[in-house]
């Protein structure tokens, strides 16, 4: 069983919620931005808030993306891509500028329509869910009270890697799967018992 989790610590946003719920939830965490503790890494976690682009060129510096690629792809390792850390799971974002993603789920990231609620997207909003046979997605009832705090939504390019849909001025996925990569749009570690729901099913793959 693993309990041990890698929280990967490349200077976007408090993470701290995100570290107290892993560990409230009876596992122990490891945040690094240690390319060691990375290749090591068993399941792992990449939270976030802030820019795109700005992640994309911090995992770069640290010459992160192409570890995090290998282990996806090569071994097969669970990852959770947490907000800004599910959007740069694509193959490309276009705040700020056009940038390059990790693309371990192919789509893009685009802005969210301004209208006719402002944007960023904030508060609790529901989600729309399909697939209920999916690992992420056991034992739930229903799909109320998520927390959003973003501005930009992940445009997949193929439906099937879509868990859940929500909406706000249009719909977008907010939970998405593809092989052993998974992503929420939402803040599972601040939505309540179904969020810790979402941690608690991620972490327990393959255990």
């Amino acid at each position: 069983m693993t309990k041990e989790i890698l929280i990967i610590d490349y200077k976007v946003g408090n993470v701290q919620s995100v570290i107290k719920a892993v560990k409230n939830l009876g596992y122990s965490v490891i945040f690094s931005d240690d390319k060691k503790d990375l290749n090591k890494a068993r399941k792992i976690i990449l939270p976030g808030q802030g820019s795109y682009d700005f992640a994309m060129k911090k995992l770069d510096d640290l010459d992160l993306s192409s570890i995090l690629i290998n282990k996806s792809n090569k071994e097969g390792i669970p990852i959770l891509g947490i907000c800004l850390g599910m959007q740069i799971l694509s193959s490309k974002g276009f705040e700020n500028c056009e940038t390059n993603g990790l693309n371990l789920i192919p789509g893009n990231v685009k802005k969210l329509e301004s209208k006719p609620n402002k944007i960023p997207h904030i508060g609790w909003n529901s989600l729309i869910l399909k697939n209920f046979k999916n690992k992420i997605l056991r034992n739930f009832s229903d799909s109320k009270d998520f927390y959003f705090l973003h501005s930009y939504f992940f445009d997949c390019e193929e439906s099937k890697d879509v868990l859940g849909l929500t909406e706000y001025n249009q719909k977008f996925p907010s939970l998405i799967n593809r092989n052993n990569v998974y992503g929420a749009q939402f803040h599972p570690e601040k939505s309540l018992k179904n969020g810790m729901k979402i941690l608690k099913n991620f972490l327990e793959i393959n255990d």
